[in-house]
């Protein structure tokens, strides 16, 4: 079956690449466009819209209280989004610094703090016109993780359940430090490290539970400052944060050796 058929709503349907990509195609997780900064490439993974329930439900074994209530969101647009967190050559091509605790060009870059997140997106995209990255909301970050998941793990495949260990970079395998990207098995979408080696910014503000929470995927706001969510887990979390569902959050200017981000651009 052609893997574009699964995507009904894809941009690459026609038959064409955007114009601020580097390239495109296709493969058996689905339609996939690459950007390139100076020799650095970067892939971007279709997120078909669609309807998903999002947080965790009371009687899942390990869950926090702020992944619930469970409740049902729906994403009208896909939207694409990196297959890695970003990285440090990326970072270091965009930024013209190198930044991180533990070096190398395909570990995640960290001690990025929200500001520091905002302003790489908008120096990529004044290098890349019409690219328009942004922050992934804390809802469109659950739909790309789960990749048609309702447990606590994603699934390589839909047919293919997996353990903890071979999704994740925590704090039973890391060996305390991060590591390259693309080392576990990537979800049934293409995306890598979803879960584990970095926590990952989001747009949202932090609010201890989902009561209220906008059921259309858009950014939960609450004003001027403020926390924002992260999720992830990361190579310091215990296996616990190994989910989907976990959420936590820091202050803007936090800049944490496990925590990062990843980039999406959502259809206009």
């Amino acid at each position: 079956m052609n893997a574009a058929r699964e995507f009904l709503d894809h941009p690459l349907s026609g038959g064409n690449p955007p114009e601020w990509a580097s390239g495109w195609g296709e493969d058996r997780f689905g339609p996939w466009v690459e950007i390139e900064v100076d020799g650095v490439v970067q892939r971007l993974r279709w997120i078909p819209q669609g309807r998903f329930m999002m947080g965790s439900p009371d009687d899942e074994p390990g869950r926090f209280n702020q992944e619930g209530p469970r409740h049902e969101v729906t994403l009208a647009r896909g939207f694409w989004l990196f297959d890695t967190p970003v990285t440090q050559a990326l970072w270091h091509m965009v930024m013209g610094e190198a930044r991180s605790r533990f070096r190398g060009d395909q570990r995640p870059v960290e001690q990025v703090t929200w500001e520091q997140a905002n302003a790489f997106l908008e120096r990529i995209n004044e290098r890349i016109p019409g690219l328009d990255l942004v922050l992934p909301t804390e809802a469109q970050w659950e739909r790309a993780c789960r990749a048609g998941s309702n447990g606590p793990l994603y699934r390589v495949l839909p047919s293919e359940a997996v353990s903890a260990d071979e999704l994740a970079w925590c704090s039973a395998n890391s060996g305390r430090e991060t590591h390259d990207v693309k080392q576990k098995s990537p979800n049934a979408w293409g995306l890598y490290d979803m879960l584990g080696n970095v926590w990952e910014w989001t747009e949202d503000h932090w609010h201890g539970h989902y009561r209220g929470a906008p059921e259309d995927g858009k950014a939960w706001y609450t004003g001027p400052g403020g926390s924002r969510v992260v999720r992830g887990g990361s190579w310091l979390a215990s296996a616990r944060f190994v989910s989907c569902a976990v959420r936590n959050h820091n202050r803007p200017g936090g800049r944490f050796g496990d925590l990062g981000f990843r980039c999406a651009r959502v259809q206009a």
